[in-house]
């Protein structure tokens, strides 16, 4: 197995975090990986992504040029990385907020997940991002949601550790949501 992911959305959007979260995972699981930041210089509203790549093989570079898989929580997103992915790879979009890519391409599978409306039902429009990532590993099964959801002690700093409930809960949600895909 290897998985080479674009995170991407606006700052603030806790970009880092999930992909943090899927390293974190990744790695109580044995396996190697990468988790590579870019961002720009604003700290909220700019642009955030990382790479991060997931394999039971070596890693040989933590740059990617054809990634399988772009998660997008921002419009601009998409229209930065869509045509960067491989075929036949994933592309999920925060289908609350950004449209559908299948123009932007073609040869990729579209999953939009309503992750914003979905976070919102849970009472805390900020974990938009867990529902993205738990339709992501329900997907992919790149790794075990499990995982992630033992990583958050590790991503989560210690002031926000009472969250873990709500972002566990979020995570499952995505991956139930996901399920119904199928």
């Amino acid at each position: 197995m290897h998985q080479e992911v674009i995170m991407a959305g606006t700052g603030g959007q806790g970009i880092m975090v999930i992909g943090q979260l899927l390293a974190y995972g990744a790695v109580g699981e044995d396996k190697n990986v990468v988790w590579f930041p870019s961002y720009g210089p604003e700290t909220r509203g700019g642009t955030a992504d990382c790479t991060v790549i997931v394999s039971d093989g070596q890693i040989g570079s933590p740059v990617t040029a054809v990634p399988d898989t772009l998660l997008a929580m921002s419009q601009i997103q998409i229209g930065r990385h869509a045509s960067k992915i491989k075929k036949d790879g994933f592309i999920f979009f925060n289908s609350t907020l950004v449209e559908d890519p299948s123009k932007e391409c073609p040869d990729c599978k579209s999953v939009g997940v309503p992750a914003s409306e979905i976070a919102d039902e849970l009472g805390n429009m900020r974990v938009a991002n867990m529902v993205m990532l738990g339709a992501f590993v329900e997907v992919t099964k790149s790794i075990n949601l499990d995982s992630v959801c033992k990583a958050l002690t590790k991503v989560l700093p210690s002031h926000r550790q009472d969250l873990i409930p709500l972002n566990e809960a979020a995570l499952r949600k995505g991956a139930e949501y996901a399920a119904k895909l199928k």
